[in-house]
């Protein structure tokens, strides 16, 4: 959902956080702990499922457990969607937030159960909540600010480094228990940081106001009953398909997987196809709509690669990097923090690099830009491979360097897709395009991880070479086709 939701009553006057309501430390709080779970448990996830039985992991080849990865963070993009619907029409952004904090908590305690099963138990749970907490938390911090407000964007800033905060400290204390202690230890880590967010969003309800209280569009009397009779139905069907494959032995890891995979695409077709064929919307909104199409298509291809970060460069880190310091070999997992502390300290250069240019510089070059260097980020990766050919060790320095054109890339493309998406949204789906935004994520996540099962048949060097050289294509083809982009975009720049 979209975070320019409409403007609930004023939270209570009072103290501030750093000159803002004091509402949005409450938010910022609990979007850090749930980012720090999150990220706490992928950081060491497709670890945990390739390491051997004998030393407590599952034993799941690197195939596999690449598609799990990439899956997994599928669905927690999809199911933004429905979170997104459950907050505007049945129980409201606030109790949306709180139900999916403690379902997320009871995912990750749930993991932390030292049995083969609980994993995947787990991860179902979690990706359940975050659909309801995810897209609905920024709806709230939305609400806070009038919409015009000078201080809405800096708001929304100080939310944003709270995400990343939890990002960057949560591999270091996960990576450490799971990877030199314990698995599972490290999965209660990150359900004990999501229970401290759920606690202090309880403790804090009370600094929010208005803000989140009801549904922006609830359905009532007859209507309701109808749209919950057929979530049912939706249910029941799901539990039938499941009950089907467990009957006919097709109940594995892999069917699963594809399957998902295979409903992340259908779901985003069908999704397109019904706003461009609705007739209810201009020819000037079909024709942003359009070129909508072709940006959501770079940013799905940036995302496959992208977010490969915690699966296939992550057995990298574990396998080929040398990350002995002074007699401390330290886990792979850390690696993962690169990411987030590169993106504190380069969004705020990033924000004032466009501001800078304006119009001079259009939406497709920038998700060309964004293309390129994600795909330049794998060719580098294929010359660190090249070097641990023969079993030597490269230095985590390689990594560091991928992951900062990574994140020079992501800041060429993630922001400046999600003020696109807003910006080209006919007036009728105004309220929906995040969530289309967010599918772009699942879908790139969803046949990233398809294809990071080459990862385990492909030498290495060939792997990252490919998709990398494939990514820097596809960007100067983006540059090419740009005037024809910017004529669909209809005067949006």
């Amino acid at each position: 959902m979209s975070s320019d939701a409409p403007v609930g009553a004023r939270p209570p006057a009072g103290k501030t956080f750093f000159g803002h309501p004091r509402a949005l430390s409450t938010l910022f709080l609990t979007e850090m702990w749930e980012r720090f779970s999150f990220y706490g448990m992928r950081a060491i996830l497709v670890l945990y499922l390739t390491a051997a039985v004998a030393d407590g992991g599952l034993g799941i080849g690197e195939s596999s457990a690449n598609a799990v990865y990439g899956t997994y963070n599928a669905m927690v993009y999809l199911m933004a969607l429905p979170g997104g619907w459950v907050a505007d029409r049945l129980i409201g952004a606030r109790r949306s937030v709180l139900w999916g904090g403690v379902v997320i908590a009871a995912g990750h305690y749930v993991m932390a159960i030292p049995t083969g099963w609980s994993v995947f138990a787990g991860m179902t749970l979690i990706v359940l909540g975050t659909g309801l907490l995810k897209p609905n938390i920024s709806t709230m911090v939305g609400d806070l600010y009038e919409r015009d407000s000078p201080r809405r964007d800096a708001g929304f800033s100080i939310f944003y480094m709270g995400i990343n905060l939890g990002a960057f400290i949560a591999p270091l204390i996960t990576g450490f228990l799971g990877e030199k202690i314990n698995w599972h230890l490290g999965f209660g880590a990150a359900a004990v940081g999501m229970t401290f967010g759920v606690i202090q969003y309880v403790a804090g309800r009370r600094n929010l106001g208005d803000a989140g209280a009801r549904p922006a569009d609830p359905l009532l009397g007859a209507d309701r009953r109808r749209a919950l009779t057929r979530v049912g139905v939706a249910t029941v069907v799901v539990l039938v398909v499941l009950l089907v494959l467990l009957l006919v032995g097709w109940f594995t890891v892999d069917t699963v997987v594809n399957l998902l995979t295979v409903v992340t695409v259908l779901v985003t077709v069908a999704y397109f196809a019904r706003i461009l064929t609705d007739r209810e919307i201009s020819d000037t909104e079909r024709s942003r709509m359009k070129a909508y199409v072709w940006l959501f298509v770079f940013a799905a291809s940036f995302w496959l690669i992208y977010d490969q970060a915690g699966s296939v460069l992550n057995i990298f880190a574990a396998d080929r990097t040398d990350r002995n310091v002074g007699g401390f070999t330290f886990p792979a997992s850390w690696l993962q923090s690169v990411n987030p502390i590169l993106i504190i300290i380069g969004a705020p250069l990033a924000a004032w690099l466009w501001l800078k240019l304006g119009h001079r510089v259009s939406t497709p070059t920038k998700f060309a830009v964004g293309l390129v260097l994600n795909g330049l980020s794998f060719v580098l990766m294929a010359a660190a491979a090249q070097a641990a050919v023969g079993g030597d060790l490269v230095s985590p320095w390689w990594l560091v360097a991928v992951y900062a054109i990574q994140v020079a890339g992501e800041l060429s493309l993630s922001p400046v897709g999600l003020s696109a998406t807003t910006k080209l949204a006919p007036v009728k789906y105004a309220s929906q395009m995040l969530g289309l935004w967010f599918l772009a994520t699942a879908v790139g996540d969803a046949i990233g991880g398809q294809v990071a099962r080459l990862a385990d048949s492909w030498s290495q060097a060939t792997y990252f070479l490919t998709f990398g050289l494939a990514s820097v294509v596809l960007g100067l083809a983006a540059v090419m086709f740009t005037r024809q982009i910017r004529g669909l975009m209809a005067g949006i720049h």
